[in-house]
């Protein structure tokens, strides 16, 4: 995640860095030194922005689950955590997904894949609009 994604988010949940750090359980000057580009932002806060916007209310239309939109065939299935726990709009959250058919090593690679998947993509569409 970029300064300029991370702002776009924090604008579109409508909070104010004071707010962010208290949903982020980061201090204000955490939140600061990721906008202002003096920190790298971590993996971990990326995951909980993500999550808190893709489940605001104008997201939570009904959504297909990941394995219909890919396509994917059973025996990816049977073996995908996003499968054994029903959680096909959350695919891009949960660890170990076979995603493209294999499981990603660590998050950066996974998110590799999934920001330009059509699971997520809708819901982080937003952020050319702001």
């Amino acid at each position: 995640m970029d300064i300029a994604e991370f702002k776009s988010c924090r604008k579109k949940l409508k909070k104010t860095q004071r707010q962010m750090a208290q949903l982020l359980g980061t201090s204000v000057k955490a939140v600061h030194s990721y906008e202002q580009g003096w920190r790298a932002i971590p993996s971990h806060v990326e995951r909980q922005v993500f999550f808190l916007v893709t489940n605001m209310r104008e997201n939570r239309k009904r959504r297909k689950p990941c394995w219909v939109i890919k396509k994917c065939p059973p025996e990816y299935k049977q073996r995908c955590p996003a499968w054994e726990f029903q959680s096909g709009s959350l695919c891009w959250f949960i660890n170990g997904t076979i995603c493209d058919g294999i499981v990603h090593k660590d998050w950066p690679e996974k998110m590799k894949i999934c920001r330009s998947c059509d699971v997520l993509k809708p819901m982080l569409s937003f952020q050319s609009a702001v």
